[in-house]
Parts: structure tokens; sequence; C-alpha cells
């Protein structure tokens, strides 16, 4: 299914939620739970707060489903209304990362221009050694994320981990892009010393 189309099932779901479809809003509820419970746990640094938290946020969506104005993707107004739930709680942010295959941003590409490099964090699991090399690896990171600024733990998660374009959280946390490509500069330059000597 093409971005596009995704965008136009969810604002038929919309439609049907404003109209009081219960169906349709269970069929939003199922399409993202696991985004919005995964994003949650780590925000909140703890399963049962972040599942308790993201049950919080679907409520807002059913009550506030109808001030979803249609200019952003309802995804978009979705990770708004995580973002600022979690926010709330005032909870420690990220105190663990999945242990699952993950991608991050690593480049001092401060500008958004060209291509970003990586780091990639493979599912070593099944061989013994490897899987402890990666546990010991995804700690040191984890470590190295709970250390950041909040606001600078925000972005790395909505770029580095779900992939969002600078539009995308522009949109999201009310903050300019170039405030958003700052921000994300310093902070993968701060995980960068952190994690010296630790990711080749």
């Amino acid at each position: 299914m093409t971005p596009a189309s995704v965008h136009d099932n969810d604002q038929k779901l919309v439609e049907l939620c404003r109209a009081g479809d219960r169906i349709a809003f269970d069929r939003l509820v199922v399409k993202y739970q696991h985004l919005v419970v995964g994003m949650c746990i780590r925000l909140t640094g703890s399963r049962a707060d972040g599942e308790d938290t993201a049950q919080e946020c679907f409520v807002k969506v059913y009550r506030h489903i109808n001030r979803f104005s249609g200019e952003s993707t309802f995804s978009t107004w979705l990770y708004r209304i995580v973002i600022n739930t979690c926010r709330n709680r005032h909870r420690s942010w990220w105190n663990r990362l999945s242990r699952q295959s993950v991608t991050l941003n690593t480049g001092t590409d401060s500008d958004g221009t060209g291509e970003e490099p990586t780091l990639e964090l493979s599912d070593t699991r099944f061989t013994p050694v490897k899987d402890l090399e990666h546990k010991r690896l995804g700690m040191a990171i984890e470590q190295a994320i709970g250390e950041l600024p909040r606001e600078q733990k925000e972005l790395v998660l909505l770029r580095d981990l779900q992939g969002l374009s600078y539009e995308e959280i522009e949109r999201i946390t009310g903050l300019a892009e170039g405030t958003v490509k700052s921000r994300l500069f310093r902070a993968r330059n701060i995980l960068q010393q952190k994690l010296k000597g630790i990711v080749q």
C-alpha cells in the first residue's frame, strides 16, 4: 500500500469515527497500537507506564478526533499526541532501547542534505557470544541516549528510530526545521563521543 493510499484510508476511518462509528476507531487502534505502545514504553522508560500512557493517548484521540483538521497526516497528529502525553507524564525518558535490529543515524550532517551515515545494530540473538556483544552495545547506546537532554532524546527517537521527515517532526514538535536539525546535530555529536571506542 502506498503512503498516499495509507493516508486516504486513515482519512476515511477518521470520517467514520467522527460519525460515531466505533468499529472505525477500533481499526485505527489496531493499526497504530504497536507503534504507540512502543514509543510510549521508550519515552517513559517503563513497560507498565508505557502501556498506561498509550491507553491515555488513544483516549485523547477518541475524545478529540473532531479536532483533527486533516492538514497533516493522521499519523503525524497521533505522534504529536504521543509526544505531548509522554512529556506530561514527567517520567524519565528512554531508559532502555529495543534489543531488536535498529538503525541509528550518527552523521554530522547538520543541514540535513546528502546521506546521513548510520550505525546498524543487527539482531544476533542466535549467536551467544555475538548476542552478548549486541546487548553490551545496546546498553551502551541506552546509557548514552539516557544522558541526553529530553528535547534531544525526543528528536533522536522521531528521526532516527521512527524515520520521520524533518517536516513531520516540525509539525509534531512545533519546532522550526533549523532548530530540529541543530539539536539533532548536537545530539549525534554527543552520542558519537560517548560511544567512541564502542561503536566502530
